[in-house]
């Protein structure tokens, strides 16, 4: 039997993980964006390009993926991005219906001069932790995800009648 961490009565959405976590992101993106404002440049369009550049995310299919954007949102914010010259759009040599997405020169000077804004909205938000705490912290979020990537895996591997409601 699973612990039970959370009981249904007295619950409370500010108490949540989910509510903490997302809470915690959006403050961060708000205290960016003010950053990237002077450059003419959203946090999301700085995150298409990290993901280009970390190799995390290479189409635009796997960018909606892993940005959890939908597919119309994303192809405007890549023709922005492709406006700006920032990225290329490729045909794939094996499967002409596949598009990669490239980082151009420009696109590479971009999200390099951009880091060290986040890393200092980072550090800033970071400044009362000690190096131990984030570590640790860091830590937990992995293991909170890799479990969260467990359930859904088993959750959509099993038949639909076996399958249960958060």
């Amino acid at each position: 039997m699973p612990k039970q961490h959370y009981k249904a009565g007295g619950f409370r959405a500010r108490d949540s993980i989910g509510y903490l976590v997302k809470h915690a992101h959006q403050l961060m993106k708000d205290r960016v964006e003010a950053e990237f404002e002077a450059q003419g440049f959203t946090f999301q369009q700085w995150i298409v390009l990290m993901y280009l550049r970390d190799g995390i995310a290479a189409t635009p299919a796997e960018l909606c993926r892993e940005a959890r954007h939908d597919s119309g949102a994303m192809t405007r914010l890549i023709d922005q991005l492709e406006d700006r010259a920032l990225i290329e759009r490729q045909r794939d040599s094996k499967d002409r219906r596949v598009v990669q997405l490239k980082l151009t020169p420009s696109g590479h000077e971009m999200v390099e001069s951009l880091i060290p804004l986040v890393v200092g909205c980072l550090n800033q938000a970071l400044d009362d932790f000690s190096r131990e705490e984030v570590a640790l912290f860091k830590n937990l979020l992995q293991r909170l995800i890799g479990r969260m990537r467990e359930l859904n895996s088993a959750s959509s591997a099993a038949p639909s009648s076996e399958r249960r409601e958060p």
